[in-house]
């Protein structure tokens, strides 16, 4: 099968989508849409993402160097694209979009209390790229809702629905396709003859 050679462009996909929060120094709160956000490091645990300097959120980002991420599941979906496509210039989007705050233990900002998982992170470095500035993080905390730990204790984001981010479209992470390590794992009946 031939393929097509097309100019360099950006075909990671999907991505994850997050609620990044941020408040900046005059005490005003703002929350943005992020796909470009990913693992950095273990350890340290650090994290980064991508926003471009027009954003309004850019600015605070900037100033306040901490930010939540706050992922995002099929009931949040509506709320993360609007959190996309309008700006805190425009009026108060968790009020909008109907998310409730709470606020972070390790830095001066809200997080989302309905998203299953919030991230605390404290900006190390901000590279200016080109069109986007890459925001690397540490990450301070990690709040994890209780409701989605599995009989074993084990947490599991399957249960919440998390969505992800492809080519102008949202979906819902579906069924499992193995675990880490499953390739090279002995088949356990198998070991039993």
């Amino acid at each position: 099968m031939a393929k097509e050679i097309w100019k360099p462009g950006n075909m990671l996909y999907p991505l994850p989508v997050v609620l990044v929060t941020v408040r900046d120094k005059e005490g005003r709160d703002n929350v943005l849409t992020v796909a470009w956000a990913g693992t950095v490091c273990t350890n340290p645990p650090m994290l980064s993402i991508s926003v471009r300097p027009e954003r309004y959120s850019h600015r605070m980002l900037c100033e306040a160097r901490a930010f939540g991420v706050n992922l995002t599941t099929r009931d949040l979906a509506w709320a993360t694209d609007y959190c996309g496509v309008k700006s805190g210039r425009d009026g108060d989007k968790f009020v909008a979009a109907k998310l409730h705050k709470r606020e972070g233990v390790k830095i001066q900002a809200p997080l989302i209390d309905e998203s299953p998982v919030n991230i605390e992170c404290k900006v190390k470095e901000i590279l200016h790229l080109g069109s986007h500035d890459l925001f690397l993080a540490d990450v301070e905390a990690v709040h994890a809702e209780g409701k989605y730990m599995d009989k074993s204790k084990k947490f599991d984001l399957s249960m919440a629905d998390p969505i992800v981010y492809a080519h102008g479209e949202y979906f819902v992470l579906g069924k499992s396709c193995g675990t880490f390590g499953y390739s090279v794992r002995r088949n356990r009946k198998k070991q039993r003859k």
